[in-house]
This record gives structure tokens, sequence and C-alpha cells, in this order.
């Protein structure tokens, strides 16, 4: 399998883009995740579908209104601006922004219905035994919840690698910027190197199934888990 330099470049810096993706995405969207699973707020619907809209919005429209919102004109455009810090369309960063909002429900989804798999009596328990709001969340909730929040970094990892509409839209075709690997494809087909599409595009479909066999592998792993502890319990 033959890469280019070129091919090279878009891989590490789709890498770069789902990484920083993932982690900011863990970090942001936990909190949410957790008041999602926790509030009986009205809120909750409304919240819960904006959160969701990126799984049925085409990826172009996303793109179109985030590319007018962070315009010179648009709100986050004049308050990036104000800090002094340009315009984020066709930047690294703006592609972060994007990628995170357009991945939102691949990361906050899992790591909600884990903590809603929980139920309240295991932080009923450890509140009586003295662990205070964080000690319950890092020794209760993040160990029993970890099967969620390991899908929901695999998904948002892959989500993001596999990005196109809303990256062309906000990205452009920038080398060393903004070209990922999804927007390289498309450059090598519409200059008619098949070879090389094919290449890339190879990379991009192993990538797919080792990912998709890691998420059914730790899946049956934490059903087996499950049904263990739920005996061990009986």
């Amino acid at each position: 399998m033959n890469l280019s330099d070129s091919d090279i470049q878009t891989i590490f810096l789709t890498l770069k883009l789902a990484s920083t993706v993932t982690i900011l995405l863990l970090i942001l969207g936990t909190p949410l995740a957790w008041w999602l699973a926790k509030t009986k707020s009205w809120l909750k619907a409304p919240v819960s579908a904006v959160v969701a809209l990126p799984l049925v919005l085409p990826p172009t429209v996303l793109g179109f209104y985030l590319l007018i919102m962070m315009g010179p004109n648009g709100p986050i455009g004049e308050f990036t601006q104000h800090l002094g810090l340009g315009t984020l369309p066709f930047t690294f960063w703006g592609l972060v922004f994007a990628s995170m909002l357009y991945s939102l429900p691949f990361v906050v989804q899992p790591i909600q219905n884990a903590i809603e798999s929980i139920g309240e009596r295991p932080l009923e328990v450890a509140a009586t035994l003295g662990a205070g709001p964080l000690d319950r969340f890092f020794t209760v909730v993040l160990p029993l919840a970890k099967p969620g929040f390991i899908t929901a970094s695999v998904l948002g990892f892959a989500h993001t690698v596999g990005e196109f509409g809303i990256v062309l839209m906000i990205g452009g075709n920038i080398s060393g910027e903004t070209r990922v690997v999804s927007v390289q494809i498309y450059d090598h087909v519409e200059a008619l190197d098949y070879a090389q599409a094919h290449n890339l595009s190879a990379v991009m479909v192993i990538f797919a199934f080792l990912v998709l066999l890691a998420l059914y592998t730790l899946g049956r792993k934490s059903s087996l888990l499950s049904v263990f502890n739920s005996k061990s319990r009986g």
C-alpha cells in the first residue's frame, strides 16, 4: 500500500483532530451527560433534542450555519475577534469546534446511558459512608460507567475521523491545516487518481473495521460482566 507524503500528512492531521475533539468532548460532555441522566427538569427534552440534532441534520446544513456564526459578522466570530483570536473558519481550531458539535451525541449519549444504568442505590450507599459528590463520581460512577466512557471515546474518535461535509464547509481544503483524510480522498477522485484514492480508502476501511470490532468486543465483555455481577449478587 503506497501512500504519498501528502496522504501521510492528512492522516496525522486527522488523528490530531480526532484526538483533540475526543478529549475535549469527554471533558465537556460528561457534565452534560450527568445532567441529562439525573435532571427532572422540563428542559431535558429540548436539550436532548439539541444534542441529537447532528444525528439527523445533513452535515452541510450544520456546517453552513456554523460558517455564518463563526464568520466576521456572526456572534461567535465577533466574540473570537474581540478576544484577538480572529475568525475560526478555515483554521484547525475551527474544525475542532465544528467537529465537537457534530460528534456531540456520539459521546454524550453513551455516557448518559451508562450513568442512567447505574441507578441511585450505589450513590446512596456511598453517601451514607461519607463520600462527597466528587468522591462518589470518581470512585463509584466512573468505574461502573467505564464501558459507556470507552464506547463514547471510540465512537467520538471514529466519527470525527469519518467527517467530510462539515469539515469541507468549515475548513475548506488547506494542506497541513484543514485537509483531512476524507477531503484528501475526494481530491484524489477529482484528479482521477483512483490508485491513491483506493489506498487511502483502504486505510479507512481497515480503521472502521477495527473500531467496530473493538466496540463489539467491549460490548460482549460488558454484557458478560453484567451477567456475572447479577448472578454473584443473587
